[in-house]
């Protein structure tokens, strides 16, 4: 398969071939997470999970159902959500005196506890987090891991006694899912969303929107700031140190796993199938032997003695020893399915005491011996994860093309690529640029790093308020 030449194809065959997903379950934008796929994002939970719990969230698991009530507290969310709501009406063939709904998101089923939780300043900051899927009827066109009506996702909630300490937490959630992506090796674009596109209810909404090879982006992570819209909804109130009461300050953010897997795969991926970052690669060295009739037995023995010293490294190690397939076929699935390296044992090896390893990124091979094979391993696995970084970061920076009048917003968009821009803050120009684009949009700035307009808007000419950026997204 050649990623460049028909990403979607390579993408959706790739799911199937590296064991990722089965999307042919009968009911649309639902799919199967197989073993490799689903390896894979636990490894990722493992790692946003023990980053959140040391920083004093706390796990917990909320039910799936949403009471018709608590939904419809919170009048701006409601209508971000109803239309994409699945509604469970019956309990067999009776009609049921109260609607439940299977959670969008989890904020009206989260916050009525947190009225009974925090009564006193001593209670806050709240923190929580839990990993859960998801359930939205999409009307767009699903597509599998990046837009579908099943999703899994982390979701975190924090209750604060002001503003300064909600915005604190919002730095410290920038933090924690920045240090995720980079053990995913992941490129991104932090960006503070116009008012017209936040999450319905919050203040304001970040999003962390990943490249994609196909010119599109893909919104891998969300913060939000509620300030107290929900907690007025919800009477979560707390008791201050002169006695006061007073509503509290709140943030949400969301990691989405499946998107994160999504953007890991179309990222790192080539024409031979995954490449993943050591760190969460759930195998990081497979040992293939290479056996011929005559002294079978002998490299056998050689190769489980080759797997203990790199067993021994703490490394997660298999041995493919299975006799029912011929060493090229495994040597092309375990490319497919990215493993970082490869440990080749033959007669030739045996004879010397040496291996030969064959690294996944760029399909390089050499010839080590035994006693240095834990040193050149390890090297192996520190330097692909900086290495991926790089390339990701290089391949970013080549799809961003500034632009400083509509004709060449169309162009950068109609060329698969992402445009940057100076905006006047209009909504009738993001607007023009969604129809002119046939669906680029203006996805925000930068929350990272102040970028001042050089330029007048590239739609109206007026006065520019903020450099943002367009892309068409999934």
């Amino acid at each position: 398969m050649i990623k460049n030449d028909n990403f979607t194809k390579w993408f959706d065959d790739l799911l199937l071939e590296a064991n990722i997903l089965d999307n042919r379950y009968p009911v649309k934008g639902f799919a199967v997470y197989k073993g490799w796929g689903s390896r894979i994002i636990k490894k990722i939970i493992n790692i946003l999970e023990n980053e959140l719990e040391s920083t004093n969230h706390e796990p917990m698991m909320f039910p799936i159902v949403i009471p018709e009530d608590s939904f419809a507290k919170e009048s701006d969310h409601i209508k971000g959500f109803n239309s994409e709501v699945f509604w469970i009406t019956h309990a067999g063939k009776r009609l049921m005196s109260k609607k439940l709904l299977l959670r969008p998101t989890s904020e009206t089923a989260i916050y009525p506890l947190f009225a009974y939780w925090i009564r006193s300043h001593a209670d806050l900051p709240f923190k929580m987090h839990q990993t859960v899927s998801v359930y939205r009827y999409e009307t767009r066109a699903t597509r599998p891991l990046l837009r579908m009506r099943e999703f899994i996702w982390n979701e975190a909630h924090t209750a604060h006694e002001n503003w300064a300490e909600a915005e604190k937490q919002v730095e410290e959630s920038v933090r924690i899912y920045t240090r995720v992506f980079e053990c995913l090796a992941l490129n991104y674009l932090v960006l503070k969303r116009p008012d017209f596109d936040k999450f319905a209810g919050a203040v304001f909404s970040i999003a962390f929107d990943a490249w994609n090879p196909d010119g599109r982006v893909n919104q891998i992570g969300t913060i939000h700031n509620l300030g107290d819209n929900f907690a007025k909804a919800f009477d979560i109130t707390y008791e201050d140190t002169e006695g006061n009461h007073r509503n509290v300050i709140q943030t949400c953010y969301g990691l989405g796993l499946s998107r994160s897997l999504a953007a890991l795969i179309a990222q790192h991926g080539d024409d031979h199938g995954l490449v993943i970052p050591p760190e969460i690669a759930p195998v990081q060295v497979v040992v293939v032997p290479i056996t011929y009739k005559q002294i079978n037995e002998e490299v056998k023995i050689y190769s489980r003695e080759v797997y203990m010293v790199i067993k021994k490294m703490g490394l997660r190690v298999i041995i493919d020893d299975d006799e029912k397939t011929k060493s090229v076929d495994k040597f092309y699935k375990w490319e497919r399915f990215g493993v970082p390296v490869r440990v080749e044992v033959g007669p030739k090896d045996l004879a010397k005491r040496c291996v030969t390893l064959s690294e996944r990124i760029g399909l390089k091979r050499k010839i080590v011996r035994l006693d240095e094979v834990a040193y050149t391993i390890q090297e192996l696995l520190t330097n692909i994860t900086e290495h991926l970084r790089k390339k990701s970061q290089k391949n970013m920076q080549l799809m961003i093309i500034e632009a400083n009048d509509l004709d060449s917003v169309k162009k950068i968009i109609m060329s698969r690529k992402i445009a940057k821009m100076s905006w006047c803050g209009r909504n009738e120009c993001a607007e023009i640029i969604k129809a002119e684009t046939r669906g680029g949009e203006i996805r925000g700035h930068r929350f990272d790093r102040k970028e001042k307009p050089q330029n007048r808007c590239a739609v109206c000419d007026q006065k520019a308020v903020k450099v943002v950026y367009i892309a068409k997204s999934y």
